[in-house]
């Protein structure tokens, strides 16, 4: 991108970024020439050349592997091929779309026992309602779900970093995106998927400065998950710069809109159970969650000190903790457009304080641009074997949350 076109939300673009784009608009996908590639070729070819064909392939062929391992897996089993996908915080989403939250929150020796209100309306709602729909199971509903929008996020992702690289390095970080190992939640009934959607998407109306559409973005991701918080801080940092280069006031609009999801569900908690804390209060009587600047400190040290000693979540959390690390790295030495950084940071952040959360590969997925960083950077066999080695980590990761309870997605 030039840098007089870039638009005063987005710093000036790396030097790898597709020249002449302009600020509105995904740079042209051949460069300089003004031919259209797909000029004369049938629509089956026209797909084939799209820059997220492979990604998307490969999404659809993961999950379906999934799937097909899980079924032999179920011979054995005999729990089901939905009874395998049930599990974890998919219990909870199905759980809260079949019979909602408690109006009173249940104590067990004198603390909040574990309940729906930990879990965030947008998903368990939208269960229920194509359930309904449809008659179709919630679970199996919950799943198609969990699949159709984490194909969604792949393409979200590498249309955002479309905006600021070239096709080739777009489809580097999507396919490497794909091959994550937080990617297993796609195969589960998590909302993971709505979430990376939504602000892969917003990130881009913040590019482009459309401040309405990133702002209801921002809405349907708060309302899914707290860790789309950390988006309000990309749409207050551009809604402060257009003001202050543009007097562009209607800049506003996206930081107002964004929190609206998590603020609203506060507030209908507060009114349902008569507790403003209910959700904090869950969080930490249910599943012993709390924020702490000091866990990841604890996570790292107790590693230096004795390898050998922290358990295999503990030594999870510190390859986390190097992965994430060396993503922001990458990240910020790429010169990532502003908001898009601000946000991975804050994700990334966010997950590391959270004890006992951590830095697991769930939530580093969840602060992508970190891991797109990857793909934009590394080339030829340094990205060959990251694909590689993501790919096996993947498998394992799937493995490890499907078939035992030994560490927690």
């Amino acid at each position: 991108m030039q840098p007089e076109s870039v638009s005063p939300t987005v710093p000036d673009a790396a030097p790898d970024a597709a020249p002449d784009a302009p600020p509105d608009a995904a740079p042209d996908p051949v460069g300089e020439t003004s031919v259209d590639p797909t000029v004369g070729r049938g629509p089956a070819q026209r797909i084939r050349q799209w820059f997220l064909f492979w990604p998307v392939l490969v999404y659809l062929i993961a999950r379906a592997a999934t799937l097909a391992a899980l079924a032999v897996a179920n011979l054995f089993t005999r729990h089901g091929l939905t009874g395998e996908l049930n599990t974890w915080d998919g219990t909870w989403f199905v759980r809260a779309a079949e019979h909602g939250w408690p109006s009173h929150l249940p104590m067990v020796h004198g603390h909040v026992a574990g309940n729906t209100t930990a879990f965030f309306p947008l998903f368990p709602l939208t269960i229920r309602w194509l359930s309904v729909a449809t008659a179709v199971p919630p679970l199996a509903v919950a799943l198609v779900i969990s699949g159709v929008t984490g194909m969604t996020a792949v393409v979200a992702v590498g249309m955002l970093v479309r905006q600021y690289a070239d096709s080739h390095r777009a489809t580097r970080a999507a396919l490497l995106f794909v091959v994550f190992p937080g990617t297993f939640a796609f195969s589960l009934a998590y909302s993971e998927g709505i979430v990376i959607t939504c602000v892969a998407f917003g990130l881009l109306a913040l590019l482009r400065r459309r401040w309405w559409l990133a702002g209801v973005f921002g809405l349907v991701a708060t309302a899914t998950s707290p860790i789309a918080l950390a988006f309000v801080l990309s749409c207050a940092w551009c809604s402060v710069w257009a003001v202050r280069r543009d007097r562009n006031w209607s800049a506003l609009v996206a930081p107002v809109l964004a929190p609206i999801g998590f603020l609203a569900y506060m507030a209908w908690l507060w009114q349902h159970t008569g507790m403003l804390s209910a959700w904090r209060l869950t969080e930490r009587g249910g599943w012993k969650s709390y924020p702490s600047l000091a866990y990841p400190v604890h996570i790292v040290t107790t590693f230096l000190f004795d390898p050998i000693a922290p358990t295999e979540t503990g030594q999870l959390l510190v390859v986390g903790t190097v992965v994430t690390v060396v993503g922001a790295i990458l990240a910020i030495r790429q010169r990532q457009p502003a908001p898009v950084l601000i946000y991975g940071l804050a994700a990334a952040l966010m997950a590391a304080v959270a004890a006992p959360v951590g830095l697991r590969p769930r939530f580093i997925m969840l602060a992508f641009p970190l891991v797109v960083a990857y793909g934009t950077r590394l080339r030829g066999r340094a990205y060959a074997g990251a694909v590689i080695v993501s790919t096996l980590l993947l498998i394992a990761m799937s493995a490890l949350e499907l078939a035992s309870t030994a560490v927690f997605p």
